[in-house]
């Protein structure tokens, strides 16, 4: 039987008639402004693909579970592991929280072990929850070689058999190294004891994975997507010279590697990322051995802290959907999802919940862990997964340049390409080119109170000792809800009366922004539409505000100031127009007594910190 193509009535249309369709409908205006987006990776995405642009990928060849794994390790299906960090170091508390959350579905559970000393511990951590059944993961042991040795007993005297045993420990000295400036130790120790701590899982947790290449550290200090896959890479490699140096088989190491990434906001990017990092990696396995073992990195995703919130917190959890979808379609082997209230309070049962619910809708109602790779042939993404891997690429050959991962940190190389690119998304995010939904735009004006339980989310503040610079740990809505919080605790807060006047669409449009505007740094806003300029003035004046902003048409503006002015000029400290008029009516304004404008070019976060400063102090 002949199976004819489909749609074949259809007559092609060429990239030549689409262009054209897009000129005429631009009408005139710029391609390139209107349709391309310039990415902060630094390459363009055009506003459409089509089969040619794929010439030439020769990975598009490949199925899935085949050489160089674009589409995932995984040949029957998607499925992920879901997996909960705790973040509480009491052994009690975390040991009742796992329990919890492996009643809800949850397979793979990440324990903080910081007060882990003895096998006794152990036993409290782990009472009631079979290893041999959901992946262990280790975080933040002081000794790692020491906490293997207690697990690997515990084992033994509870007739588990340690060579069914799944989990990891987060080894990763260089994450270290980034949070406080320096090594512990020396590097060549911390190989020496990554080392160690390998050869002692391969004889005795062979299917434990005992080096974490911690990527989200990057993502976290505000980094690109291709800046944090091409350091991330640049670490793997750095770690598998150096086991590999000391006698270790690169196919047994990568087996007893994890690649852990932070997924952002950008969603097809993400996804690309995640597909791109397998590309790559097979690229630098290969240089080490043939085995199809080395080319299989394990690779895990949590959600970035970059784009949390501390205001309007619940958009968290919307933040975390998507960006959880981008790690299951890009074929993350395990997925942690972040509680929403994580970034400025302990996590409670609430966020726990969620967190592990929105996997579960994902795998268990939308089916997600049942189709392997759904992104293949999508020209975009297809597309974006190769430009994002030259760019990484690009960067981690710059790396090597420096002589290897660890020099560059020495060079303090890795810690400036990620500072200036912060720099750069702190402006978009100041200017609010880039929205964080609650905090820099549309703001919940009704949320009039925040608890902050965290100060410093990294551990890492002391200056002493370092031997090179560290990374910006900070989440890019900070500066605005410093803003914020400061109106919140002062005894007086500024307020803002909105006058409207003329043009309703006009006005109308120009009362939202600026309330807006204000509401950002939790102002109390007044609006209110006058006919009459003079009386609207003086309504203005019966609430006392400290600011007054005048809302109208452009075309009414002369009109409307001109009038305004005389009533409101000596009795209110900020009268403000909402939009952007010419040169020469604004220094006509001015000589009135207006005294600033606020408009989409306006920098939010230095126009709002200079009124804090002066109705607050």
């Amino acid at each position: 039987m002949a199976y004819e193509k489909l749609f074949a009535e259809f007559p092609e249309v060429t990239t030549e008639q689409w262009e054209a369709a897009i000129e005429k409908d631009l009408k005139g205006a710029d391609y390139n402004k209107k349709l391309v987006w310039k990415t902060i990776e630094g390459f363009d995405v055009k506003p459409y693909y089509r089969a040619v642009d794929l010439q030439g990928l020769e990975y598009l060849q490949s199925n899935p579970d085949e050489k160089p794994f674009v589409r995932g390790h995984q040949a029957n299906g998607n499925n992920w592991e879901i997996r909960m960090d705790i973040d509480t170091d009491d052994l009690v508390a975390q040991n009742r929280i796992a329990l919890e959350c492996l009643e809800r579905g949850v397979n793979s559970v990440g324990f903080n072990t910081k007060n882990v000393q003895t096998e006794d511990d152990l036993k409290t951590l782990l009472d009631g929850i079979y290893p041999q059944y959901i992946r262990i993961n280790f975080l933040k042991s002081g000794n790692f070689l020491n906490l293997l040795q207690l697990f690997v007993s515990y084992c033994k005297n509870n007739g588990i058999d340690c060579k069914e045993v799944k989990g990891s420990i987060n080894f990763d000295s260089y994450c270290y190294a980034l949070k406080h400036g320096k090594f512990w130790g020396s590097n060549e120790e911390n190989m020496d004891e990554a080392a160690q701590i390998m050869k002692y899982a391969i004889e005795n947790l062979p299917l434990f994975k005992t080096i974490t290449i911690n990527g989200n550290i990057f993502s976290n200090a505000g980094s690109n997507i291709s800046q944090e896959l091409g350091f991330s890479l640049a670490m793997a490699n750095e770690y598998l010279y150096f086991m590999t140096e000391r006698g270790i088989k690169a196919e047994d190491c990568v087996q007893r590697m994890m690649l852990s990434f932070a997924t952002g906001s950008t969603y097809f990017m993400e996804i690309a990322k995640i597909r791109a990092s397998r590309l790559l990696w097979t690229n630098i396995a290969e240089q080490y051995s043939k085995d199809e073992k080395a080319s299989r990195l394990f690779v895990h995703c949590e959600d970035t802290k970059y784009n949390k919130t501390v205001f309007d917190a619940y958009v968290n959890m919307l933040r975390t959907t998507t960006e959880t979808m981008s790690a299951v379609v890009g074929g993350a082997d395990s997925i942690a999802v972040m509680p929403f209230d994580i970034a400025f309070k302990p996590s409670d049962e609430f966020s726990r919940r969620i967190a592990v619910n929105q996997q579960i809708l994902l795998k268990e109602e939308s089916y997600l862990d049942k189709i392997i790779d759904p992104s293949a042939g999508s020209y975009y993404i297809e597309t974006l997964t190769n430009n994002i891997a030259e760019k990484a690429w690009e960067l981690f050959k710059e790396v090597e340049k420096q002589g290897g991962y660890a020099q560059a940190l020495r060079n303090n190389f890795v810690q400036q390409k990620i500072k200036d690119t912060e720099a750069l998304r702190a402006k978009d995010v100041a200017r609010r080119k880039t929205v964080i939904v609650g905090t820099n735009q549309y703001p919940n004006i009704t949320e009039k109170e925040v608890r902050i339980e965290k100060d410093c989310q990294c551990n890492c503040c002391s200056e002493e000792g370092k031997e090179f610079d560290t990374l910006p740990f900070k989440r890019a809505a900070e500066p605005f809800e410093q803003l914020r919080i400061k109106v919140i605790n002062s005894d007086k807060k500024p307020k803002v009366f909105n006058l409207l006047y003329g043009n309703l669409a006009m006005r109308n449009a120009r009362q939202g922004f600026s309330t807006n505007f204000f509401g950002v740094a939790g102002y109390d806003i007044v609006s209110k539409p006058t006919d009459d300029i003079v009386a609207g003035c003086q309504d203005a004046l019966k609430e006392n505000p400290d600011i007054v902003v005048l809302c109208s048409s452009d075309e009414q503006y002369p009109e409307f100031v001109k009038a305004a002015l005389p009533v409101l000029k000596g009795k209110v400290k900020h009268i403000i127009v909402a939009g952007n008029p010419e040169d020469a009516l604004k220094e006509e304004f001015n000589a009135m007594g207006v005294t600033d404008y606020i408009n989409v070019r306006t920098n939010a976060l230095d126009s709002l910190t200079k009124y804090n400063n002066d109705l607050i102090g």
